[in-house]
């Protein structure tokens, strides 16, 4: 089916890629990451953050539930660089589903491969997830592999194939609107029906690879998730931007798309209020709320997206 091309225009509240880009380089600076991680979780990165113990976010994921929110989960950290740390992100996620299960929550786990040893060796990374994906299933739970920058999406891509080759049907992937390849990559995974999130993409990436310009991801994204409600059994529509989610609802309503075919994600504590009006009107919203030691790299991430954020956790920074 052809997509649309619907365009989005650009107005003030759109975010001005050199205040993100500039955000996203301070991460590397000492001075700001030492002082955000003495004071962050005190002063509001607990906001985005379900906790730093798993402890911690059971309580947060049971609140969103009981909200009549469906939640995932996700222990913060990328980049293990040592197969004896990668040990212990497994287990903990095996420990997770196990706690999942005997609390009765409604969430699944959404990991990232450079966790499970992406970057010391592929196949290790395979074995690792697979019995992640594996201890899920045997306890009805769903996988979800995170996309990372674009120098992982291949590999990426290959270990979910191998996946499903293999048998695992409760694992899905994501997508990034904002990379040039991903109709490509959208188009080679559909004869699996796969289970997919479509996000427009975090990472700061060169002009070679994704659209610089926020128009273009934003078409790119419609385009793609009305492809992606048309061919595949199921979509995660994965934004807070307004107008994208009216159009992908109506789009859905229009043919027939119910619950049980998308929902919507949003990320904890970003625009808490229009996820509560959103489910309200029945629709179903999914709430990740990631937890975990090392939450600066995502902290800074969710300042990075919206100028909003930033004036919000220094106005508490100043108030300390």
């Amino acid at each position: 089916m052809a997509a649309t091309g619907a365009r989005f225009p650009t107005t003030v509240q759109d975010l001005n890629p050199l205040f993100r880009s500039g955000i996203l380089a301070a991460t590397g600076n000492p001075a700001v990451a030492n002082v955000v991680k003495q004071y962050g979780m005190r002063l509001g990165a607990s906001r985005f953050v379900a906790g730093e113990s798993f402890d911690e976010a059971v309580r947060v994921l049971r609140d969103l539930n009981q909200k009549g929110f469906r939640t995932n989960t996700t222990l913060l950290g990328e980049g293990v660089q040592d197969e004896a740390t990668v040990r212990t992100v497994v287990d903990e996620y095996k420990r997770d589903l196990d706690r999942i299960a005997q609390e009765n929550l409604t969430t699944n786990i959404a990991l990232k491969l450079t966790q499970l040893g992406l970057n010391l060796d592929p196949t290790l990374a395979y074995r690792n997830v697979s019995e992640i994906v594996s201890h899920a299933a045997d306890r009805g739970n769903f996988i979800r592999i995170d996309m990372e920058d674009s120098p992982l999406v291949d590999d990426t891509l290959r270990i979910y194939q191998r996946l499903r080759a293999d048998g695992h049907e409760n694992v899905g992937t994501v997508l990034q609107s904002y990379l040039y390849r991903t109709p490509d990559d959208l188009k080679t995974l559909e004869p699996l029906h796969p289970n997919l999130r479509l996000v427009k993409g975090a990472y700061l990436e060169p002009a070679t690879v994704a659209y610089p310009e926020k128009s273009d991801v934003d078409r790119a994204y419609v385009d793609l998730a009305e492809r992606m409600l048309t061919n595949n059994p199921f979509t995660a529509i994965a934004t807070h931007d307004e107008r994208i989610i009216d159009h992908v609802r109506g789009y859905a309503a229009r043919h027939g798309y119910g619950n049980d075919h998308y929902e919507i994600q949003m990320l904890y504590g970003v625009r808490p209020q229009y996820q509560l009006d959103l489910a309200r009107t029945g629709q179903r919203i999914l709430i990740a709320a990631p937890y975990g030691p090392q939450w600066y790299m995502y902290l800074m991430r969710r300042l990075a997206e919206r100028p909003a954020n930033v004036i919000w956790f220094a106005t508490n920074l100043v108030k300390r």
